[in-house]
């Protein structure tokens, strides 16, 4: 237990350490994304500095591997995958910096990394780990399936943190909050490695909020969204807990499909839905101010967090 609240401590502190040299560097070298011009409420962010998501992505990583002492297969896999889905976002963060412009990698190119990132993931774990899923103690085997699910599920989570990272804070403050939680979980069902990477990461999260809370000193990027949703992916799937993570990460699903009934409505009908997808953004747009807004979707998390974490306290016998 101990080991969780110091690695979550550690990263932390190192992530508010880190924030201040990388914020610097990001100024010094102008990586500014460009802000789109319909999203006019944001105007003023014009020329915050991104790619800030390597602040928590290297807090994260050295707080785990400080705290995680046996069996680091499975971590260092973890820590990989998110390193490669950070590279994919990193590519796009960097094609838009150089070209002054809000479209990096082209939609396919994304796709195709993220798919091929997945299927390589897919791969070990049916043949190392098993297709086996747990739900509040219900085990369901999907054998050969479990390949075409991971893939679907990795390309599911990485866009839908992509597409929470609108708002200053939001995808850094939702993603704590779910990450704790999962990691309160995985210490019940003795997942003791798992839970560290989500304190870890939790503390390093904390710290670059220090920076990315309202109003944000420095963006996540791609680099960190797709990082991100690579992690909370690679945990969830490591642990075969992913039909826990739409029940705790419910706004990473409300987020995704605002975008997708949005795009679909509009190529059927050329109406909208919402005034401005994602989800939060049509918020934005009804006059919601966005601090608002993070404050409600924490609080959501939080309780469908709290839900979960109670049905696998249940489970365990331990209430």
């Amino acid at each position: 237990m101990l080991n969780f609240f110091l690695s979550g401590l550690t990263g932390l502190i190192l992530a508010i350490i880190l924030g201040v040299p990388i914020l610097k560097l990001c100024k010094k070298f102008h990586l500014s994304q460009t802000i789109l011009h319909y999203v006019d409420k944001h105007a003023g962010k014009a020329g915050t500095p991104t790619m800030g998501g390597f602040i928590f992505i290297v807090a994260g990583i050295i707080s785990v591997l400080i705290f995680v002492r046996s069996d680091f297969y499975l971590p260092i896999l973890i820590l990989l995958t998110m390193l490669a889905y950070g590279l994919l976002g990193f590519l796009d963060d960097f094609i838009k910096i150089k070209f002054h412009k809000n479209e990096g990698l082209k939609p396919y190119q994304k796709i195709i990394g993220q798919v091929s990132l997945a299927l390589i993931i897919a791969l070990f774990v049916y043949f190392k780990i098993g297709g086996q899923l747990d739900f509040f103690g219900l085990k369901i085997n999907l054998g050969l399936f479990i390949i075409p699910f991971i893939v679907v599920f990795y390309v599911a989570v990485t866009n839908a943190v992509n597409l929470l990272d609108g708002l200053d804070g939001l995808a850094s403050s939702v993603s704590t909050t779910y990450l704790l939680f999962f990691g309160v979980i995985l210490s019940i069902l003795n997942f003791n490695n798992l839970a560290i990477i989500s304190f870890a990461f939790v503390g390093a999260l904390i710290g670059f909020l220090v920076f990315n809370g309202f109003p944000a000193k420095i963006f996540m990027g791609d680099t960190g969204s797709l990082a991100l949703g690579g992690l909370i992916a690679s945990i969830a799937v490591m642990s075969g807990l992913e039909l826990i993570l739409p029940l705790i990460g419910i706004l990473y699903v409300l987020t995704a499909l605002s975008d997708i009934i949005q795009v679909g409505y509009y190529k059927k009908t050329h109406r909208r839905i919402f005034k401005m997808a994602p989800l939060h953004h049509h918020f934005e747009q009804s006059g919601v101010h966005e601090n608002r807004i993070v404050t409600v979707y924490i609080i959501i998390t939080l309780i469908c967090g709290l839900a979960c974490l109670i049905g696998y306290m249940a489970v365990a016998g331990v209430i």
